[in-house]
């Protein structure tokens, strides 16, 4: 992850959205595909990408009319070749032929031939740059001055003609990078990093522009939230600077499936939505693609506005809070340690257990992660055990476990003759009546973001022994939290700072989930907050705590558990990816800390992986071929042993565990 600025990105202005503050949507291009303009005054559109064999017309038409029930308004579908890009004909001639009319996207990576035939015929092609006529074999190779130009030339020559296709025709496109697909002379020059993603897009962006060609839409998509985030608002600095307001695809690609693909996807595209930017959007998960549609409609609509709100003066002025903050790289909050909050302390977790209307008890802690073994009398706690425990008005009638500390409300706390692990939790108000350092050790302070005035942030300076419990009543809730953050640093308040996020029980499990993600992992992508908080009574505490444990996962502040980065699926796939990703799990989901890919062939392989320690790609039928990295391992390994080669990779590693070496940890 990138922790340097290109030169051009100014210091002193947010200049990827109009307000960091605000909810102003980001106004962009009007682009025509097909009867479903994208862009400009607009609603964001929602889309995804069959599965299905290309060459298999009825399957391929019937899963699209799926997809377009479930409301996808684009229908993406892979044409790796001449032969699936001749098909798309009659796919797209049936589909209309039964009354749908969704636009047809052709999605190409390593054929222009197949680009310029798919022009012809459908609404819009997305190209891959990185792999697009650019050179892309993983060799290290200094490129001069010289050399790098030549290569520009060369790829201008190859490219033009798809351009010309695509002004002739009428047909959209999208350059689409990858973070996991850079090419040889970019990794070289920029390395695999958020800049090298803009300046790969920038250069096909320039070739459209001199050709006085503008149909078109751009992507940065990563398995990365973070440099996901990062590369999209790079991407519209670099494209103000040119005077170019293309419109913007959303998604993080290879989210993976369940809980942990809609909150990787949440964290990045809904953080990004936020601010006002995009105007589509993918959810990649791997499940059918009907499926992602109601997660993607779940994400782009949590607000009501579908049209850009204009800038106020009074927006331009709160903007001055942000001077102090890079948004274009990590860096994490600089605060104080209290407890084992802030400083170097991974993100705390709290899980609520007030006005449950049951008592806390050692069986109701199983739930979050702690085994209590009664013949012993002892506690095991698990990689997503919460670090503290909020009883409220209560106090548990027996010893937490070891490592695991209470927090209560202050007359609770103060009616306890013991107070060893427990700790108070105050208002602002009581903060102005007794002063944090009449606590001996700890105190938590709960604020809300609209009610914090300059005299409560200077009373908070002065309160060395405080956490803060930070939370916000507002709509947009990253917004309102930022802000306070800011107001936090400009006046160098370095406590450290509980995001407290609070959700209706009328939402449904998967909307509170993708709230908080959104919300709470939008603000830890940035560098803000040392612990979470989530309150949501519909949900169990599992739910609640393992949603907690996720977001820090996927925000990349705390890793509790095996990351997966599979893909969504598409004609090109060679197993599957469902089935298969189902297995690898079964096998592997005690390995904390390890990264594995499951690709389903060749084009999902090295590159899209980028972010992983291991790969598991398709290569053939029933063939697998083994990464370390981007190093290929083994080659063409039948599929019924594949899996079985692949742990003998990580035990040869010395990452390997069984699970019964973990229970006894």
């Amino acid at each position: 992850m990138s922790n340097t600025m290109p030169e051009s990105i100014p210091t002193d202005f947010p200049a990827y959205t109009a307000s960091m503050t605000h909810y102003v949507r980001r106004r962009a291009t009007e682009v025509n595909i097909g009867e479903v303009p994208l862009g400009g005054n607009y609603p964001i559109r929602l889309q995804s990408m069959t599965t299905t064999d290309t060459m298999d017309t009825q399957a391929t038409v019937a899963q699209s009319i799926r997809m377009i029930e479930a409301g996808c308004e684009y229908v993406r579908i892979t044409a790796p070749s001449l032969k699936e890009a001749e098909n798309l004909r009659l796919i797209k001639a049936e589909l209309r032929r039964q009354g749908y009319k969704a636009p047809i996207v052709a999605d190409i990576h390593f054929t222009p031939n197949a680009a310029e035939l798919a022009a012809k015929i459908v609404e819009k092609v997305r190209i891959n740059p990185g792999n697009y006529i650019d050179k892309k074999k993983f060799e290290i190779r200094e490129y001069t001055d010289v050399q790098y130009v030549a290569e520009l030339d060369r790829i201008r020559e190859r490219f033009s003609p798809l351009v010309k296709i695509c002004k002739e025709y009428g047909t959209a496109m999208r350059i689409g990078t990858n973070h996991g697909s850079l090419s040889d002379r970019i990794m070289n020059r920029y390395g695999d990093s958020p800049e090298g993603m803009v300046e790969s897009a920038m250069e096909f962006l320039r070739i459209c522009s001199e050709m006085d060609y503008h149909q078109i839409v751009l992507s940065m998509k990563s398995s990365n939230p973070l440099v996901m985030i990062q590369a999209y608002r790079q991407l519209i600095v670099a494209m103000e600077a040119e005077g170019m307001h293309y419109p913007l695809h959303l998604g993080v690609t290879e989210a993976g499936g369940e809980e942990e693909g809609r909150i990787k996807s949440s964290l990045g595209i809904g953080s990004l939505l936020e601010d006002g930017i995009g105007d589509t959007i993918r959810v990649s998960l791997t499940e059918d693609p009907e499926f992602e549609i109601p997660v993607a409609r779940s994400i782009a609509f949590r607000h009501p506005e579908s049209v850009i709100t204009e800038e106020t003066s009074a927006i331009q002025a709160e903007d001055a809070l942000h001077i102090q903050h890079n948004p274009y790289s990590y860096m994490r909050r600089h605060s104080v340690e209290v407890l084992n909050f802030g400083g170097t302390n991974v993100p705390r977790v709290i899980a609520d257990f007030s006005g449950f209307g049951t008592a806390v008890s050692p069986e109701s802690l199983s739930v979050i992660d702690y085994r209590y073994e009664a013949e012993s009398d002892k506690w095991h706690q698990g990689d997503q055990g919460a670090d503290y425990i909020f009883s409220g008005d209560v106090q548990p009638d027996f010893m937490l476990p070891n490592g695991s500390k209470n927090i209560l409300q202050l007359k609770a706390w103060q009616a306890q003759p013991d107070r060893l692990n427990t700790f108070p939790l105050i208002t602002a108000d009581q903060l102005f009546l007794s002063r944090a350092d009449a606590f001996p050790s700890a105190v938590f302070i709960a604020l809300e973001a609209e009610n914090i005035s300059d005299a409560l942030i200077a009373e908070l300076s002065e309160a060395r022994n405080a956490v803060i419990v930070l939370s916000t009543k507002a709509e947009y809730a990253l917004t309102s939290l930022r802000t306070a953050f800011f107001r936090f640093e400009n006046a160098q308040m370095r406590q450290p700072v509980i995001v407290r996020s609070v959700y209706s029980d009328a939402l449904s499990e998967e909307e509170f989930i993708l709230r908080a993600a959104t919300d709470v992992g939008g603000l830890l992508a940035e560098g803000f907050g040392d612990g979470t908080w989530l309150g949501y009574r519909s949900g169990t505490h599992a739910l609640i705590n393992r949603t907690s444990f996720n977001i820090l996962q996927a925000a990349r502040t705390r890793i509790s558990r095996t990351e997966y980065i599979s893909c969504p699926s598409c004609g090109r796939t060679l197993f599957d990816l469902q089935e298969t990703t189902s297995m690898i799990r079964q096998r592997t989901d005690h390995l904390k800390g390890v990264k594995i890919a499951i690709m389903g062939c060749i084009v999902n392989g090295p590159g899209e992986m980028a972010d992983a320690d291991y790969g598991y790609v398709g290569t053939g039928t029933d063939r697998i071929t083994l990464y370390r990295g981007k190093d290929i391992i083994k080659r063409n390994i039948h599929s019924d042993a594949a899996l079985d080669e692949l742990i003998g990779l990580i035990r040869e590693d010395g990452r390997w565990l069984e699970r019964a070496e973990i229970m006894s940890l």
